[in-house]
């Protein structure tokens, strides 16, 4: 399996006289990548300027940020061109890696505007690398930027920084500096595209953690009356588990606990594999539709007292 390393550049709604075309609130300019082997070596690199068809003017702090001139991408190609050729060139049996999680939205964003979206099909399973640089060297929740990561890690700067091949490159040689072990189990999901039916529902297993993307419902009551929404068992072995107690419960069987208006929480536990946690985040969708994203994952000790200890805390919270 290849790694494609990629960063995109993108502009806004230049004048505030005129209102953003709610279709496509950031518009692609430039596109960056870098390949990468099974290995992590370096194979070939990717970059289109684009020339604009939405904003035709670089708004001010855009262009104070990425130092890219009007005229310099009106020498580049429309972008339907410049994405058939960065999907081409990706080819097949890859998996993406960005820096933080937003430059896959607006990739399909992008491609979506000019129906292009079949050429790239979701839900996307891909690497946040800020979030796995977090994982391997710090605490887990601390969130650098690329720069401060680069300057961390002492590796070179031979780049500018804020364009779409150079951060590209930044971001791939963070990635060949995450421990393998990050590589299995914290794999992120982008749910751009969401499943609409029950055949599309979106199934991922790996490194003791399970992921659930479920079909569209047209109420949040009803995704959790769903049962395969619903439903706790062990992302190991599929078997059913049992409740941790807290204090002053006596459950026979674990449920989940709302969190907020759109987050379940649940803690159980499998004879065999030690502690569950399950969460469950329900999305609205543009066409006022609602779906599930459930992940059940195996935790340590140490993490399910938190959670039970978070989850007592909600309780106190929300009896006030």
């Amino acid at each position: 399996m290849k790694y494609i390393v990629l960063d995109l550049e993108w502009n806004q709604n230049p004048n505030e006289k005129r209102r953003p075309n709610p279709m496509l609130p950031f518009e692609i300019i430039e596109i960056g990548a870098v390949m990468l082997d099974e290995n992590r070596r370096e194979m070939d690199t990717f970059h289109r300027l684009i020339k604009p068809g939405v904003y035709h003017w670089i708004q001010d702090s855009v262009h104070q940020v990425i130092h890219i001139d009007y005229k310099e991408l009106r020498k580049g190609v429309p972008f339907p061109q410049a994405a058939e050729d960065f999907i081409n060139w990706c080819g097949e049996d890859f998996r993406f890696c960005t820096w933080a999680k937003q430059d896959l939205t607006e990739l399909q964003r992008n491609m979506k505007y000019y129906y292009l979206l079949d050429l790239l099909p979701g839900p996307l399973i891909y690497y946040d690398v800020q979030k796995l640089y977090s994982f391997s060297f710090e605490d887990g929740k601390e969130r650098r930027s690329l720069k401060a990561v680069i300057e961390q890690l002492n590796l070179p700067k031979d780049q500018g920084f804020h364009r779409a091949l150079s951060d590209a490159a930044y971001t791939a040689r963070i990635f060949q500096q995450i421990d393998e072990a990050y590589l299995k189990g914290y794999e992120s999901v982008d749910v751009f595209q969401n499943p609409r039916d029950k055949k599309e529902e979106f199934h991922f297993f790996s490194g003791g953690q399970e992921r659930l993307i479920s079909r569209e419902f047209g109420n949040r009551e009803r995704v959790m009356c769903d049962k395969d929404i619903s439903g706790i068992h062990c992302p190991v072995c599929g078997g059913e588990t049992l409740p941790v107690p807290a204090e002053g419960d006596d459950r026979k069987k674990p449920s989940w606990f709302m969190t907020s208006a759109r987050s379940y929480l649940q803690i159980s536990r499998c004879p065999e594999h030690g502690f569950v946690a399950g969460r469950i985040r329900i999305r609205h969708t543009q066409a006022d539709k609602y779906f599930a994203v459930k992940t059940l994952r195996i935790v340590e000790e140490q993490e399910m007292l938190e959670l039970l200890e978070k989850q007592e805390m909600w309780k106190e919270k929300k009896g006030k």
